[in-house]
Protein backbone atom coordinates (compact mmCIF):
# COMPACT_ATOMS: atom_id res chain seq x y z
CA UNK A 1 0.00 0.00 0.00
CA UNK A 2 1.73 3.32 -1.14
CA UNK A 3 2.30 6.00 1.75
CA UNK A 4 0.14 8.93 2.33
CA UNK A 5 1.11 11.71 0.43
CA UNK A 6 2.76 14.79 2.55
CA UNK A 7 0.98 18.28 1.95
CA UNK A 8 3.54 21.15 2.99
CA UNK A 9 2.77 24.11 1.04
CA UNK A 10 -0.52 25.37 2.70
CA UNK A 11 0.56 28.91 2.30
CA UNK A 12 -0.49 28.36 -1.02
CA UNK A 13 -3.54 26.80 -0.32
CA UNK A 14 -5.55 24.65 2.23
CA UNK A 15 -7.31 22.12 2.23
CA UNK A 16 -11.28 22.70 3.34
CA UNK A 17 -11.96 21.33 6.90
CA UNK A 18 -14.25 18.84 7.10
CA UNK A 19 -16.40 21.30 9.69
CA UNK A 20 -15.85 23.76 7.17
CA UNK A 21 -17.56 21.52 4.53
CA UNK A 22 -20.53 20.40 6.77
CA UNK A 23 -21.03 24.15 7.65
CA UNK A 24 -21.31 24.85 4.16
CA UNK A 25 -23.34 21.60 2.61
CA UNK A 26 -26.95 23.06 3.80
CA UNK A 27 -26.28 26.62 1.85
CA UNK A 28 -25.80 24.58 -1.77
CA UNK A 29 -29.48 23.39 -1.76
CA UNK A 30 -31.56 23.59 1.22
CA UNK A 31 -30.48 27.15 2.28
CA UNK A 32 -30.48 28.69 -1.58
CA UNK A 33 -31.82 32.27 -1.33
CA UNK A 34 -30.67 35.38 -2.24
CA UNK A 35 -29.44 36.95 0.78
CA UNK A 36 -30.79 40.23 -0.47
CA UNK A 37 -34.56 39.01 -1.26
CA UNK A 38 -36.52 39.88 1.52
CA UNK A 39 -38.84 36.06 1.55
CA UNK A 40 -38.03 33.56 4.13
CA UNK A 41 -35.32 31.81 1.85
CA UNK A 42 -33.97 35.13 1.47
CA UNK A 43 -33.75 36.00 4.93
CA UNK A 44 -32.46 32.75 5.89
CA UNK A 45 -29.13 33.45 3.81
CA UNK A 46 -28.84 36.62 5.25
CA UNK A 47 -28.95 35.47 8.47
CA UNK A 48 -26.33 32.81 7.58
CA UNK A 49 -24.47 35.96 6.17
CA UNK A 50 -24.62 37.29 8.94
CA UNK A 51 -23.65 35.29 11.29
CA UNK A 52 -20.03 34.18 9.07
CA UNK A 53 -19.55 38.59 9.39
CA UNK A 54 -19.85 37.51 13.08
CA UNK A 55 -17.51 35.20 12.83
CA UNK A 56 -14.59 37.01 11.00
CA UNK A 57 -14.83 40.45 12.56
CA UNK A 58 -14.66 38.41 16.03
CA UNK A 59 -11.12 36.65 14.80
CA UNK A 60 -9.45 39.87 13.39
CA UNK A 61 -11.52 42.06 16.27
CA UNK A 62 -13.23 44.20 14.04
CA UNK A 63 -16.87 45.71 14.24
CA UNK A 64 -19.25 43.53 12.02
CA UNK A 65 -19.96 46.65 9.93
CA UNK A 66 -16.42 46.76 8.91
CA UNK A 67 -15.86 43.42 7.46
CA UNK A 68 -17.28 43.12 3.09
CA UNK A 69 -17.07 39.96 1.80
CA UNK A 70 -15.16 39.55 -1.42
CA UNK A 71 -13.92 36.72 -3.70
CA UNK A 72 -10.24 36.48 -2.09
CA UNK A 73 -7.31 38.10 -1.16
CA UNK A 74 -6.29 39.26 -4.73
CA UNK A 75 -9.76 41.31 -4.72
CA UNK A 76 -9.60 42.46 -1.27
CA UNK A 77 -5.78 44.14 -1.82
CA UNK A 78 -7.20 45.62 -5.51
CA UNK A 79 -10.54 47.11 -3.79
CA UNK A 80 -7.79 48.32 -0.80
CA UNK A 81 -5.23 50.50 -3.21
CA UNK A 82 -8.21 51.69 -5.94
CA UNK A 83 -10.73 52.19 -3.31
CA UNK A 84 -8.71 54.95 -1.02
CA UNK A 85 -6.98 56.09 -4.47
CA UNK A 86 -9.79 56.92 -5.86
CA UNK A 87 -12.07 57.79 -2.71
CA UNK A 88 -10.19 61.57 -2.70
CA UNK A 89 -10.32 61.71 1.08
CA UNK A 90 -6.98 63.96 0.90
CA UNK A 91 -4.90 65.55 -1.93
CA UNK A 92 -2.33 63.92 -3.53
CA UNK A 93 -1.78 60.72 -5.67
CA UNK A 94 1.01 59.24 -3.78
CA UNK A 95 1.33 55.56 -2.24
CA UNK A 96 4.35 53.99 -0.21
CA UNK A 97 4.77 50.22 -0.35
CA UNK A 98 7.62 47.70 -0.44
CA UNK A 99 9.54 45.48 -2.46
CA UNK A 100 8.33 42.22 -1.09
CA UNK A 101 4.67 42.89 -1.16
CA UNK A 102 2.41 40.17 -2.94
CA UNK A 103 1.93 40.08 -6.57
CA UNK A 104 -1.65 41.17 -5.92
CA UNK A 105 -0.25 44.14 -4.52
CA UNK A 106 2.66 44.98 -6.82
CA UNK A 107 0.49 44.53 -9.98
CA UNK A 108 -2.27 46.79 -8.52
CA UNK A 109 0.36 49.56 -8.29
CA UNK A 110 1.63 48.90 -11.65
CA UNK A 111 -2.38 49.35 -12.57
CA UNK A 112 -1.99 52.59 -10.60
CA UNK A 113 0.60 54.09 -11.69
CA UNK A 114 -0.84 53.66 -15.57
CA UNK A 115 -3.62 55.81 -13.96
CA UNK A 116 -1.57 58.85 -12.64
CA UNK A 117 -0.64 57.71 -9.06
CA UNK A 118 3.02 57.78 -8.32
CA UNK A 119 4.66 54.59 -6.23
CA UNK A 120 7.54 54.30 -4.09
CA UNK A 121 8.77 50.53 -2.65
CA UNK A 122 10.57 50.50 0.20
CA UNK A 123 13.53 47.88 0.43
CA UNK A 124 13.93 45.25 3.20
CA UNK A 125 16.77 44.33 5.44
CA UNK A 126 18.25 41.31 4.61
CA UNK A 127 16.78 39.22 7.26
CA UNK A 128 13.38 40.25 5.40
CA UNK A 129 12.41 42.88 7.38
CA UNK A 130 11.23 46.96 6.29
CA UNK A 131 12.61 49.44 7.94
CA UNK A 132 10.09 52.02 9.28
CA UNK A 133 12.73 54.54 8.84
CA UNK A 134 12.73 53.87 5.22
CA UNK A 135 8.99 54.06 5.40
CA UNK A 136 8.84 57.08 7.34
CA UNK A 137 11.61 58.87 4.52
CA UNK A 138 9.34 57.52 1.84
CA UNK A 139 6.33 59.75 2.99
CA UNK A 140 5.68 62.68 0.92
CA UNK A 141 2.73 65.66 1.65
CA UNK A 142 1.06 63.86 -1.17
CA UNK A 143 1.30 60.52 0.17
CA UNK A 144 -2.85 58.93 0.73
CA UNK A 145 -2.05 55.51 1.29
CA UNK A 146 0.94 53.22 2.71
CA UNK A 147 0.22 49.60 1.95
CA UNK A 148 2.63 46.94 3.76
CA UNK A 149 1.89 43.30 4.12
CA UNK A 150 1.49 41.63 7.90
CA UNK A 151 3.57 38.78 6.69
CA UNK A 152 5.41 37.87 3.59
CA UNK A 153 3.95 34.99 1.79
CA UNK A 154 7.73 33.21 0.82
CA UNK A 155 9.67 33.41 4.15
CA UNK A 156 7.16 34.41 6.56
CA UNK A 157 8.18 37.59 7.74
CA UNK A 158 6.55 39.48 9.70
CA UNK A 159 6.36 43.32 9.36
CA UNK A 160 6.29 46.19 11.18
CA UNK A 161 2.96 47.45 10.43
CA UNK A 162 2.13 48.47 14.19
CA UNK A 163 4.57 51.42 14.29
CA UNK A 164 4.49 52.19 10.18
CA UNK A 165 0.35 52.46 10.63
CA UNK A 166 1.04 54.68 13.67
CA UNK A 167 3.69 57.05 11.79
CA UNK A 168 0.96 57.24 9.43
CA UNK A 169 -2.14 58.07 11.24
CA UNK A 170 0.12 61.25 12.88
CA UNK A 171 0.17 62.53 9.14
CA UNK A 172 -3.07 61.26 8.37
CA UNK A 173 -2.33 58.75 5.75
CA UNK A 174 -4.57 55.35 6.09
CA UNK A 175 -2.71 52.17 6.15
CA UNK A 176 -3.41 49.32 4.16
CA UNK A 177 -2.15 45.32 5.19
CA UNK A 178 -2.01 42.49 3.37
CA UNK A 179 -2.56 39.80 6.18
CA UNK A 180 -3.24 36.93 3.87
CA UNK A 181 -0.78 34.86 5.31
CA UNK A 182 -0.71 35.70 9.20
CA UNK A 183 -4.88 35.74 10.09
CA UNK A 184 -5.80 32.21 11.26
CA UNK A 185 -2.10 31.70 12.83
CA UNK A 186 -0.88 34.45 14.92
CA UNK A 187 -3.66 36.55 16.50
CA UNK A 188 -4.43 39.53 14.57
CA UNK A 189 -6.38 42.29 15.97
CA UNK A 190 -7.22 45.71 13.98
CA UNK A 191 -6.76 48.42 16.93
CA UNK A 192 -3.37 46.74 17.82
CA UNK A 193 -2.66 46.89 14.30
CA UNK A 194 -3.76 50.74 13.77
CA UNK A 195 -4.23 49.64 10.70
CA UNK A 196 -7.46 51.65 8.46
CA UNK A 197 -8.04 48.41 5.53
CA UNK A 198 -6.73 44.77 5.79
CA UNK A 199 -6.95 41.84 3.87
CA UNK A 200 -7.55 38.25 4.11
CA UNK A 201 -8.43 35.31 2.40
CA UNK A 202 -10.32 31.87 3.00
CA UNK A 203 -8.38 29.25 1.28
CA UNK A 204 -5.45 30.53 3.36
CA UNK A 205 -7.32 29.10 6.96
CA UNK A 206 -8.90 25.77 5.73
CA UNK A 207 -12.14 27.90 4.16
CA UNK A 208 -12.83 26.92 0.39
CA UNK A 209 -11.07 29.23 -2.41
CA UNK A 210 -13.38 31.83 -3.67
CA UNK A 211 -14.25 34.11 -1.12
CA UNK A 212 -11.82 36.75 1.40
CA UNK A 213 -12.82 39.54 3.11
CA UNK A 214 -11.37 43.32 3.18
CA UNK A 215 -11.51 45.44 6.90
CA UNK A 216 -12.45 48.74 5.98
CA UNK A 217 -11.76 51.05 9.45
CA UNK A 218 -15.30 53.11 10.38
CA UNK A 219 -15.18 56.51 8.69
CA UNK A 220 -12.79 55.49 6.22
CA UNK A 221 -13.69 56.95 3.01
CA UNK A 222 -13.73 54.45 0.17
CA UNK A 223 -14.72 53.98 -3.59
CA UNK A 224 -15.91 50.70 -4.54
CA UNK A 225 -14.17 48.67 -6.80
CA UNK A 226 -16.97 46.40 -7.31
CA UNK A 227 -20.22 48.34 -8.81
CA UNK A 228 -23.60 47.81 -9.00
CA UNK A 229 -26.41 46.76 -6.57
CA UNK A 230 -26.04 48.03 -3.05
CA UNK A 231 -24.68 44.73 -1.40
CA UNK A 232 -22.23 45.07 1.90
CA UNK A 233 -23.49 48.54 2.56
CA UNK A 234 -22.70 49.80 -1.06
CA UNK A 235 -18.67 48.77 -0.45
CA UNK A 236 -18.99 45.75 -3.00
CA UNK A 237 -21.61 45.22 -5.66
CA UNK A 238 -22.62 41.50 -6.37
CA UNK A 239 -24.86 38.50 -5.25
CA UNK A 240 -23.41 36.93 -2.32
CA UNK A 241 -21.84 33.71 -2.50
CA UNK A 242 -23.68 32.48 0.85
CA UNK A 243 -21.78 28.95 0.65
CA UNK A 244 -18.36 30.18 0.53
CA UNK A 245 -19.27 32.89 2.94
CA UNK A 246 -20.71 30.71 5.40
CA UNK A 247 -17.17 28.45 5.04
CA UNK A 248 -15.42 31.64 5.77
CA UNK A 249 -16.92 32.18 8.90
CA UNK A 250 -16.61 28.99 10.15
CA UNK A 251 -13.13 28.47 9.60
CA UNK A 252 -12.63 31.97 11.05
CA UNK A 253 -13.96 30.50 14.21
CA UNK A 254 -12.49 27.45 14.25
CA UNK A 255 -8.78 29.31 13.51
CA UNK A 256 -9.54 31.26 16.71
CA UNK A 257 -10.27 27.94 18.55
CA UNK A 258 -7.15 26.99 17.32
CA UNK A 259 -4.74 29.28 17.46
CA UNK A 260 -2.66 28.33 20.80
CA UNK A 261 -2.27 24.68 18.88
CA UNK A 262 -0.65 26.30 15.75
CA UNK A 263 1.50 28.70 17.85
CA UNK A 264 2.74 25.75 19.95
CA UNK A 265 2.33 22.41 18.53
CA UNK A 266 2.80 23.81 14.50
CA UNK A 267 5.52 25.91 15.38
CA UNK A 268 7.26 23.28 17.02
CA UNK A 269 7.02 20.77 14.11
CA UNK A 270 8.42 23.58 12.22
CA UNK A 271 11.69 24.14 14.57
CA UNK A 272 12.37 20.65 14.48
CA UNK A 273 12.57 20.49 10.23
CA UNK A 274 14.71 23.76 10.40
CA UNK A 275 16.62 22.63 12.89
CA UNK A 276 17.24 18.51 11.43
CA UNK A 277 17.56 20.34 7.96
CA UNK A 278 19.67 22.66 8.68
CA UNK A 279 21.94 19.65 10.74
CA UNK A 280 21.44 17.03 8.43
CA UNK A 281 22.29 18.51 5.24
CA UNK A 282 25.06 20.66 4.22
CA UNK A 283 24.99 23.97 2.30
CA UNK A 284 21.59 24.15 3.55
CA UNK A 285 20.03 27.77 4.92
CA UNK A 286 17.39 29.27 6.01
CA UNK A 287 16.11 32.66 4.05
CA UNK A 288 14.18 35.48 6.69
CA UNK A 289 15.78 35.74 10.02
CA UNK A 290 13.79 38.10 11.51
CA UNK A 291 10.85 37.46 13.60
CA UNK A 292 8.29 34.82 11.46
CA UNK A 293 5.26 32.96 11.34
CA UNK A 294 5.34 29.85 13.11
CA UNK A 295 4.33 27.94 9.99
CA UNK A 296 6.64 29.17 7.72
CA UNK A 297 10.47 27.84 6.58
CA UNK A 298 12.14 28.87 3.43
CA UNK A 299 15.32 27.14 3.03
CA UNK A 300 18.31 27.51 -0.03
CA UNK A 301 20.32 24.62 -0.54
CA UNK A 302 23.76 24.80 -2.28
CA UNK A 303 24.06 23.86 -5.31
CA UNK A 304 20.49 22.68 -6.04
CA UNK A 305 17.78 24.08 -8.18
CA UNK A 306 15.01 24.83 -6.41
CA UNK A 307 12.25 23.75 -9.02
CA UNK A 308 14.31 20.17 -9.87
CA UNK A 309 13.86 19.30 -6.23
CA UNK A 310 10.29 20.54 -6.11
CA UNK A 311 9.60 17.95 -8.85
CA UNK A 312 11.71 14.95 -7.02
CA UNK A 313 9.80 15.94 -3.88
CA UNK A 314 6.69 15.77 -5.94
CA UNK A 315 7.48 12.46 -7.20
CA UNK A 316 8.52 11.00 -3.40
CA UNK A 317 4.84 12.23 -2.23
CA UNK A 318 6.14 15.72 -0.42
CA UNK A 319 4.56 18.96 -1.40
CA UNK A 320 6.48 21.87 -1.28
CA UNK A 321 7.05 24.99 -3.34
CA UNK A 322 9.81 27.50 -4.80
CA UNK A 323 7.80 30.37 -3.30
CA UNK A 324 4.26 32.19 -4.28
CA UNK A 325 1.64 29.96 -6.20
CA UNK A 326 0.34 33.00 -7.84
CA UNK A 327 4.08 32.93 -9.57
CA UNK A 328 4.26 29.81 -10.34
CA UNK A 329 5.63 29.07 -13.99
CA UNK A 330 7.59 32.17 -14.21
CA UNK A 331 11.21 32.48 -15.33
CA UNK A 332 11.70 35.27 -12.93
CA UNK A 333 13.70 34.52 -9.46
CA UNK A 334 12.00 35.16 -6.36
CA UNK A 335 11.58 38.79 -6.23
CA UNK A 336 11.05 38.72 -2.54
CA UNK A 337 14.40 36.62 -1.78
CA UNK A 338 15.99 39.09 -4.53
CA UNK A 339 15.07 42.24 -2.71
CA UNK A 340 16.67 40.90 0.21
CA UNK A 341 19.80 40.70 -1.54
CA UNK A 342 20.19 37.14 -1.78
CA UNK A 343 22.73 36.25 -5.11
CA UNK A 344 20.46 34.36 -7.61
CA UNK A 345 22.11 31.24 -7.25
CA UNK A 346 20.57 31.30 -3.77
CA UNK A 347 17.57 32.47 -5.18
CA UNK A 348 17.39 29.60 -7.32
CA UNK A 349 17.64 26.62 -4.85
CA UNK A 350 15.01 28.11 -2.54
CA UNK A 351 12.11 25.88 -1.65
CA UNK A 352 9.54 27.07 1.06
CA UNK A 353 7.61 24.60 3.20
CA UNK A 354 4.26 25.54 4.45
CA UNK A 355 2.53 23.78 7.71
CA UNK A 356 -1.28 23.98 9.17
CA UNK A 357 -2.93 22.35 11.81
CA UNK A 358 -3.46 19.16 10.35
CA UNK A 359 0.39 18.11 9.79
CA UNK A 360 1.89 15.70 12.25
CA UNK A 361 4.65 14.64 13.22
CA UNK A 362 5.03 11.86 11.27
CA UNK A 363 4.76 13.34 8.28
CA UNK A 364 8.06 15.83 9.04
CA UNK A 365 10.01 12.72 9.54
CA UNK A 366 9.07 11.24 6.43
CA UNK A 367 9.57 14.81 4.73
CA UNK A 368 13.21 15.31 6.39
CA UNK A 369 14.42 11.89 5.26
CA UNK A 370 12.50 12.37 1.69
CA UNK A 371 14.01 15.46 1.52
CA UNK A 372 17.94 14.39 2.21
CA UNK A 373 17.42 11.85 -0.15
CA UNK A 374 16.77 14.35 -3.13
CA UNK A 375 18.97 16.67 -1.81
CA UNK A 376 21.50 14.03 -2.31
CA UNK A 377 20.66 12.46 -5.35
CA UNK A 378 20.01 15.92 -7.58
CA UNK A 379 23.66 16.91 -6.53
CA UNK A 380 25.14 13.51 -7.48
CA UNK A 381 23.69 14.20 -10.47
CA UNK A 382 25.04 17.99 -10.83
CA UNK A 383 28.24 16.71 -9.66
CA UNK A 384 28.52 13.76 -12.91
CA UNK A 385 26.78 16.53 -15.22
CA UNK A 386 30.21 18.67 -14.60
Amino acid sequence: MPEPRIYLDNSATTRVDDLVLEAMLPYFQNVYGNASSIHTFGQEARAAVEQARREVAALIGADTREVVFTSGGTESDNAALWGVFRSGYREGRHIVTTRIEHPAVLATCKSLEAAGAEVTYVPVRSGGQVDPSDVAAAIRDDTILISVMHANNETGVLQPVREIAAMARERGILTHTDAVQSVGKIPVGVADLGVDLLSLSGHKIHAPKGVGALYIRKRTKFAPFMTGGSHERKRRAGTENVPAIVGLGAAARLAQERLADVGTRIRSLRDRLESEVLTRIAGARVNGTAERLPNIVNFSFEGLEGEAAEIALDLEGVAVSTGSACSSGSLEPSHVLSAMGLRPEVVQSSLRFSLCYHNAEEEITRAIEKLEKVVQRLRALSRRAL
